[in-house]
């Protein structure tokens, strides 16, 4: 630019010349130089402010441009994280929500199937005591008949032989006793046994209730704090590219003003 304002100073100078021959043409000339000179002096200064104020700006939009995009990055980091929590946190409600229902069911099962084993055992005492009873009262009726001493010395005849006959029943009686209280006594234990059981399995199983409850709770509330938190830093990151895109308008803008383009071909 300022060869040119150079030629169109000498194209001035020498028409100026042409035009005055003869007369004080220097003094005409270097008015006009002193006119041209003062003429790029300020343009000089005006190129050095613009030229100051696109330095200056173009490093404070980069510099804006880069926080932004990095506070985007951290945001969209922090987002992936809580994405991939509640991912988890889901799954993990989901598996002890099953759990607990699955407990729930065999709690249920095992009081259905310990009342129907109970009701069995009481209903097998009461036959076998019934028994037992009922042996030992025709026992006592049989030796209060005949005596202990006769059932003991037998003798010759009729009453021998009854009491022979007696004898011989009280001893099956006697074995019938002892197998009913045989059979009363292991049907005791089966139901001291699965009493036992039962209340082992029922205490283990109010136990991880308890444990799978709170652990529910907890996660329930974590994955609500999560949710909010998420939708919180969404918006955060919203905003920031909300400034970012105002950011890149004006450094597209400053560019435009402030780097200069190629001159056509036709223009030089």
């Amino acid at each position: 630019q300022n060869s040119m304002q150079i030629s169109l100073l000498a194209s001035k100078a020498s028409s100026t010349i042409a035009a005055n021959s003869g007369k004080d043409v220097f003094a005409k000339v270097k008015k006009l130089i002193e006119g041209m000179i003062s003429k790029l002096l300020e343009e000089a200064q005006k190129e050095g402010a613009e030229k100051a104020f696109c330095d200056k700006e173009m490093a404070e939009t980069e510099e804006k441009k880069a926080e932004h995009e990095e506070d985007l990055d951290s945001l969209q980091g922090k987002i992936d994280k809580a994405d991939a929590s509640i991912t988890t946190l889901t799954n993990d409600i989901a598996t002890l929500e099953a759990e607990l229902g699955e407990i729930a069911t065999s709690q249920k099962e095992m009081d259905g199937n310990r009342q129907e084993e109970h009701k069995d055992y009481e209903a097998a005492k009461t036959d076998y005591e019934q028994g037992i009873e009922g042996v030992q009262m025709a026992i006592k009726v049989l030796k209060d008949y005949y005596g202990q001493a006769f059932l003991q010395q037998p003798e010759v005849g009729t009453h021998s032989a009854a009491g022979g006959s007696a004898s011989g029943i009280i001893g099956l009686l006697e074995v019938a006793e002892s197998d009913f209280s045989k059979l009363l006594a292991e049907v005791e234990a089966d139901e001291k046994a699965a009493q036992t059981e039962y209340d082992q399995q029922t205490k283990a199983n109010k136990v991880a209730k308890a444990e799978k409850e709170t652990s529910l709770k907890y996660k329930t509330k974590e994955l609500k704090e999560t949710e909010k938190a998420l939708e919180e830093l969404k918006s955060d990151r919203d905003s920031e590219q909300s400034e970012l895109d105002g950011v890149l308008d004006y450094y597209s803008g400053i560019k435009k003003r402030c780097i200069a383009k190629p001159e056509p071909y036709e223009e030089r």
